[in-house]
């Protein structure tokens, strides 16, 4: 099974409001997912999203792979940098 970070979109027409959840890469974009990471609303930024770090931590460790606008969030709130430390302290 194959676990992405990505983006579900729950917002009505012409006013987008998504959940960053952990899904299986075969599940459809809107459709079942496993975990619930955090929210994005686009109208306030990427710098606004409200996102669980624990929860998202704890994918990347078990090896989900982020979509390119889920890594540019983790990357701008540090949670990448976290990861990344958190890996050659395991070494």
């Amino acid at each position: 099974m194959s676990v992405k970070i990505r983006l579900t979109r729950i917002g009505r027409h012409k006013d987008p409001f998504y959940r960053i959840v952990a899904a299986d890469s075969r599940f459809a974009r809107d459709g079942r997912y496993i975990e619930q990471i955090g929210t994005f609303d686009p109208a306030i930024g990427e710098d606004k999203a409200d996102i669980n770090e624990e929860l998202a931590l704890k994918w990347l460790n078990k090896g989900a792979t982020p979509s390119d606008s889920v890594r540019a969030m983790f990357n701008r709130k540090g949670i990448l940098d976290k990861f990344a430390k958190s890996k050659k302290e395991a070494k």
